[in-house]
């Protein structure tokens, strides 16, 4: 029902409160995009709420949900997302993401829970990212998520993701660093997991770091650099995906914005790598 468009391009870096001072005096120019969590920013006002409005009025931003619990037991707050549907027009946000799980139980458990995969779950989830998507007047972009525990494994984790993206016809957000987290945490091939999610559907990839706690366990924090098998498997990607839109996030242990920057440059250095090959192949 609503057409796919690939509204970014290039490179990203995930905007937190704490980085506006030092963007006021840094060059941009290397940044295509920013992305925001909703629920932090819809509401914000006075001196923080300027500085926002200043940095949507001359950048492409893109918006990545936390609490839509698509996956969730309860019904879909549907005044939420009315709000969230205000904030995307009032600041032009390009793109609307969501994780692929559920966050709620009668109130915000502040974590992203797994999904079942099962046909069953396929169902529900994606007649709420319909719902969603109907509400909102636009399509909207699923994330694949992190987890430690299977709650169901009737569909493996790669035939859930499909399943769901065939029956709600939505888009996806590709996130790289939970691909090697879930690999090494449940022990399957990265880059063929990569391989077997439909490339046609993503519109934006994230980047990130993670804690490793043990040899076979890795935590999903965003709060450190990127590895180089997360390296590596980005560019496995871009032959799967194309130069696709990449963002950089970080969540905590911000660095200076100098450090992340170097960062979004690295994934621009193979974005760009990967055009060249595709245009000489």
């Amino acid at each position: 029902m609503y057409p796919k468009t690939l509204p970014l391009h290039g490179t990203g870096l995930g905007l937190r409160r704490p980085m506006l001072k030092e963007l006021a005096a840094t060059d941009l120019s290397r940044i295509d995009f920013f992305e925001v969590a909703p629920e932090n920013w819809m509401q914000l006002g006075g001196r923080l709420g300027k500085q926002f409005r200043a940095l949507t009025e001359r950048h492409a931003f893109s918006a990545h949900g936390l609490s839509l619990s698509l996956g969730g037991p309860e019904p879909l707050d549907l005044d939420f997302i009315d709000q969230v549907g205000h904030f995307l027009d009032q600041h032009d946000i390009h793109l609307y993401s969501e994780h692929l799980s559920s966050c709620s139980d009668h109130a915000h458990l502040y974590d992203l829970m797994p999904i079942p995969f099962t046909e069953e779950a396929v169902q529900y989830v994606a007649a709420r990212i319909r719902q969603v998507q109907d509400r909102l007047q636009r399509r909207i972009a699923i994330e694949n998520v992190s987890y430690y525990t299977p709650l169901a494994t009737a569909l493996s984790e790669a035939q859930f993701i499909n399943a769901v993206l065939q029956e709600a016809d939505c888009d996806l957000l590709l996130d790289v660093n939970n691909i090697y987290v879930n690999s090494v945490n449940h022990r399957y091939d990265a880059a063929a997991f990569m391989r077997s999610l439909p490339a046609e559907r993503v519109v934006c990839m994230h980047m990130a770091g993670h804690y490793r706690e043990a040899e076979d366990l890795l935590i999903d924090t965003h709060g450190a650099s990127i590895i180089d098998p997360v390296w590596a498997l980005l560019q496995q990607t871009y032959t799967h995906t194309g130069p696709v839109a990449t963002l950089l996030e970080r969540d905590f242990n911000l660095p200076p914005l100098a450090e992340l920057l170097q960062e979004v440059a690295q994934i621009r250095h193979y974005q760009h790598g990967s055009e060249h090959d595709r245009l000489h192949a």
